[in-house]
């Protein structure tokens, strides 16, 4: 990556309002990795959207993000937000019971480095919940570049690319696989409590077309609990520390 590529396409836009889309991806969090009082940990938490959401189960929620900018915004209203690296965590090990990594690892300098770093940040028992964009989903969600230039939207099939054209329009964002993220995890203590996909929350469409959104959301959640699952827009990972005997 060089300095052409502006911030936005390279570590991506963090949530800024709250709709039922992550309404629904914090329950899930809740469902595979309870939360109450709870130390909790967001990697990548931009403007603390989750942070300030995650509070509701427990004050001991903490949030990094590598944006001076996006920490000092999300500051005004929130405690507990640093600036740092996700490869460098500013924590002690064993500091958290929950470290969420939500669509965070598809920007990172070293993806392997920050789920190990999180990994270790993890108490015996504690839980890792990752969602991550999904390359079987038939849309790349995060732009591409063509001819020099960064075009925002969602554009087909692209995923579907074999790994040299597919990095040629998107070399600012990684898609995973869950053969990717199984050898993100290789070597690390854990087990595997949840490895599924999810589709999304379809707010802009249920917000212009209403019955249309209805209805995608009610196909394709159905189809979340069937083998085409693995068609859906991010994979949802949750392992959990082991506990020593």
């Amino acid at each position: 990556m060089n300095d052409q590529f502006d911030q936005g396409a390279l570590r991506g836009h963090p949530s800024y309002v709250w709709r039922f889309g992550q309404d629904r991806r914090l329950a899930l969090i809740d469902a595979y990795a309870p939360l109450r009082g709870r130390r909790i940990l967001d990697v990548g938490c931009g403007t603390g959207t989750y942070v300030e959401h995650l509070r509701q189960f427990s004050e001991q929620v903490y949030g990094i993000d590598i944006e001076p900018e996006r920490i000092a915004e999300g500051s005004k209203r929130l405690p507990n937000l640093l600036v740092a690296a996700a490869e460098r965590p500013p924590f002690l090990s064993e500091s958290f019971d929950v470290v969420l990594l939500h669509e965070v690892l598809e920007h990172v300098e070293d993806d392997r480095l920050v789920v190990a770093n999180a990994h270790q940040l993890l108490a015996p028992g504690g839980r890792m919940v990752i969602f991550a964009p999904n390359r079987l989903y038939p849309f790349e969600t995060h732009g591409v570049y063509w001819r020099g230039r960064y075009r925002f939207g969602n554009f087909p099939l692209v995923n579907y690319l074999p790994n040299s054209q597919r990095e040629r329009l998107c070399p600012h964002v990684r898609t995973y696989t869950w053969k990717d993220l199984r050898a993100l995890l290789a070597g690390l203590e854990h087990r595997v409590v949840v490895q599924t996909q999810i589709y999304p929350g379809y707010d802009n469409v249920v917000a212009r077309r209403p019955a249309l959104g209805s209805m995608l959301r009610r196909t394709t959640y159905f189809l979340e609990g069937t083998p085409l699952c693995i068609f859906g827009l991010s994979h949802l990972v949750v392992i959990e520390k082991p506990t020593p005997p």
